[in-house]
Order: structure tokens, then C-alpha cells, then sequence
């Protein structure tokens, strides 16, 4: 026992340090499954990266990695350098981590009690050599389970989560659960994004309510949290995200690739305040 706990503290040691040197950390999580989270997630770091930001993109959600099919990267693995674990870089500012991207087999499910998922996440922000990076966002599965659980205690200093929606009312109230949990582990809530935000025709260009819109927003209001933006659901996003080909930078100019752009934009300047304030604090 005495040697698990020296391990466990020379792990929690690891993750401080590692994190220390990351300005922002921000947790991409939703109250149940089929919002888009990923999509959500993967679309919001390339935004980010491609506004001037360095970015890494950690997939925790280990039962279903989908991070690397939605970047084209099913067949590429991290390299290593010791007991270090090197993020695969996606571009000059983007990097990413996914346990599939480790030479495990994503056609096996993965059988394990929560102790083991705790640990290979925390082996994760341990042992990954991100170095000094302006945001990580961590892709959680959905839910409020050991992943997340786990991920929120390992980790210091969280900016905070992001909570994603669609607008039905039935993940609406998956989404307030989700928000209690990170009240009760003094996760700060950073915003809500409500995906599938009304559905944009890509051939007359019409909008239409499939899935109702502006319950996130309204959910925003009477939680008192930030609304960081809708994101309107079109076909390219699909097909793309199937390619691998991430759909923000496919096609900034339509109005999802002109919501991400708008929603990393909003997340910036909310991050740039809690800076501030954080900073005239210490002072």
C-alpha cells in the first residue's frame, strides 16, 4: 500500500506540473449521449487553433474515442520518448491525445470498473508532453460518471466546463443535472452551446426548428450562466466529421462554420476576463 501511494502522489505531482504550464483548461462535457459533444469539441479546439491560439485536445471518453475518426487520424499513433507520451500534432498550434491513438484496439470494447478508467485518464494528464499551451479542452463521455468524476479531481486551477445541449427538453434536463455536478465539484460553468440549433438546407439555405431552438439559451438565463452560442445543424457537418475532415475549416463562410468561429471568439473573451480578474486578485 505504501508503495501505491507513492506512485499515486508522483503521478498527482506529474499532472501539476504538466498543467501548470497550461493557461487554460476547460472541460467539453454534456448530461447525456447524441448532443454532438465531440463534434462540439473537436470543431471548438480547431476554431480556437485557427484563430492564433495554441491548442491541445485530450479525449477522455474512453469507451467511445471518437476524436480521432472526426480528424482523420483512426490509423496514426503518439510517439513517446522515455515514460513521456508526445500529443499528435494535427497543425503548428493543434495537438491531440485519445487512447485510441495508443495502439489500442477500438474494435474491442473496453471492460474496465471505474478505479481503471480514473487511472488511465490520470496516466493521460500525466504522462502527455503538452508544454506550454493557451487552452486543452478534455472531451468527456457524457454522463457524470468515474471519467469525469475522475478527470475534475486530478486536475488544479480548471477555468471551467462547457456544457452542450440540443434544444428538446429532455436533454435540457440532463443538461441542468449535468450543471448541479459541477456546482457540487467546484467546477466553475463556463457556458452552455446549444448544437443542432434549428437545421440550415443546403440547398435554398432555409432554416428550420427540427429539434426546437434557443432552450439553451433560455436554460443560460435561468441558471445565470453564459450562453456561448447555437450551432445549426447541417448535413456537411455529418459527412465531414466522417471523413475526418473537421467542418469549421471545410467550411468557415456557412452559418455552423460562422457559429464555431463566433463561439471560440466568445470563449476567448470569456477566458481573457477570468484572466484578469484572476490576475488582479493576486495582485
Amino acid at each position: 500500500m505504501h508503495t501505491n501511494n507513492n506512485e499515486f502522489e508522483m503521478e498527482t505531482r506529474a499532472i501539476i506540473n504538466k498543467m501548470a504550464v497550461i493557461k487554460h483548461k476547460i472541460l467539453i462535457m454534456s448530461g447525456k449521449g447524441g448532443v454532438g459533444k465531440s463534434t462540439v469539441a473537436v470543431n471548438l479546439a480547431c476554431a480556437t487553433a485557427a484563430a492564433g491560439h495554441t491548442v491541445g485536445l485530450l479525449d477522455i471518453d474512453l469507451h467511445g474515442p471518437n476524436v480521432p475518426r472526426m480528424l482523420g487520424l483512426q490509423t496514426q499513433r503518439m510517439d513517446s520518448t522515455g515514460d513521456e507520451l508526445l500529443p499528435y500534432p494535427v497543425s503548428e498550434k493543434f495537438w491531440v491525445c485519445s487512447l485510441a491513438m495508443m495502439g489500442a484496439d477500438t474494435k474491442t470494447p473496453i471492460i474496465w470498473r471505474g478505479p481503471r478508467k480514473t487511472s488511465a485518464i490520470r496516466q493521460m494528464l500525466g504522462h502527455v508532453q503538452w508544454g506550454s499551451l493557451e487552452y486543452l479542452f478534455l472531451d468527456s463521455p457524457p454522463g457524470t460518471g468515474d471519467e469525469i468524476l475522475g478527470a475534475v479531481q486530478a486536475v488544479p486551477d480548471w477555468t471551467g466546463g462547457i456544457v452542450v445541449v440540443t434544444p428538446q427538453e429532455v436533454a435540457l434536463d440532463d443538461a441542468r443535472r449535468s450543471i448541479a455536478f459541477a456546482k457540487q465539484v467546484s467546477l466553475p460553468v463556463l457556458g452552455i452551446v446549444e448544437n443542432m440549433s434549428g437545421f440550415v438546407c443546403s440547398h435554398c439555405g432555409k432554416e428550420t426548428e427540427i429539434f426546437k431552438k434557443g432552450g439553451g439559451e433560455s436554460l443560460a438565463k435561468e441558471l445565470g450562466v453564459a450562453f456561448l452560442g447555437g450551432v445549426p445543424l447541417e448535413p456537411g457537418i455529418v459527412s465531414l466529421g466522417d471523413d475526418g475532415k473537421p467542418f469549421c475549416l471545410r467550411s468557415k463562410d456557412s452559418p455552423a462554420g460562422k457559429a464555431f468561429a463566433c463561439i471560440a471568439d466568445n470563449l476567448a473573451k470569456f477566458c481573457a476576463a477570468k484572466q484578469d480578474v484572476k490576475t488582479h486578485v493576486k495582485m
